[in-house]
């Protein structure tokens, strides 16, 4: 993969803004490898994704950086610059289902993941074998009615420890309390068992038993403090019939589940999805 710096902006839409950004990234010498464009005619709101070659800035990163916050202003850009040399640290929390834990774990140990998965957070110790297969740190970190606020204190001060960037909630089934949400906004993946908004809550399967659907799916999206309500990623579906029985559904349901999550996980890990409200921009290749 080249070493790139990923140009990330979001602003009011008007006139002239791809032809400065990319006049600016011309005059440092840049090269351009991908480009991504959207706008939100509804909300008049812009929304751009560039790749730019990190050997082309002739002047280095530091230069670019220094004359794009002035264009920035000028545009009222909210704007990043990440660098892929750096990937972003990863922090899995799970339960006892294994399924999306194990597939992201050996998308990591084969180098299919661009990200690095830091530590194994668990509310039971039934994983604990596979994460030190890994190699990565496990905690068993036990969650109660009575310990609530010290277990998810403790949760969030190994978050701290290993300098995480992103939690992900690999079928967790824990609610995180609403100040965590709020420390980790836009930080904290889950995948639902249901393509949301359908089906919120506990036992989306059985829900979906009782509905009689022909389709059911996954979601994966960003937790906020309203359940299972947060900015969507990524959904795909798989079609079922009368002839499944909810043990059927679940069996059939694992397969999306981990491959949306790991779907929406990489869209992040890669800087392409950009949050606006409750929805999002992802620029998916």
């Amino acid at each position: 993969m080249s070493h790139v710096y990923r140009l990330i902006i979001s602003c009011p839409d008007q006139v002239g803004i791809v032809a400065e950004v990319a006049s600016l990234i011309a005059q440092h010498g840049g090269t351009i490898v991908e480009a991504n464009h959207h706008t939100d005619s509804a909300k008049g709101w812009f929304f751009m994704r560039h790749e730019i070659l990190a050997s082309s800035l002739k002047n280095g990163v530091e230069a670019f950086q220094a004359d794009f916050a002035q264009l920035a202003e000028q545009f009222e850009m909210q704007w990043q610059l990440n660098d892929s040399a750096k990937p972003k640290k990863i922090a899995l929390f799970a339960s006892k289902e294994s399924h999306c834990l194990a597939d992201l774990l050996y998308r990591w140990h084969e180098q299919d993941l661009p990200g690095e998965i830091v530590c194994v957070i668990a509310n039971h110790p039934d994983l604990e074998e596979m994460a030190k297969w890994y190699q990565v740190p496990f905690h068993y970190v036990p969650v109660t009615p009575e310990n609530k606020p010290q277990a998810f204190a403790e949760a969030e001060a190994l978050v701290q420890q290993y300098a995480a960037d992103v939690i992900v909630l690999a079928r967790y089934m824990q609610i995180l309390p609403p100040q965590m949400c709020a420390d980790f906004a836009g930080r904290v993946i889950n995948i639902h068992h249901s393509f949301l908004p359908s089906f919120v809550g506990a036992k989306p399967y059985h829900q979906a038993y009782e509905r009689g659907v022909k389709l059911i799916g996954a979601t994966c999206h960003y937790v906020t403090e309203v359940l299972d309500a947060g900015p969507i990623i990524e959904q795909d579906v798989i079609r079922v019939s009368h002839a499944h029985t909810v043990e059927d559904l679940k069996r059939l349901g694992r397969d999306v589940e981990k491959t949306v999550l790991a779907r929406g996980l990489r869209h992040h890990l890669e800087d392409r999805v950009l949050i606006h409200g409750n929805k999002t921009v992802v620029f998916s290749v």
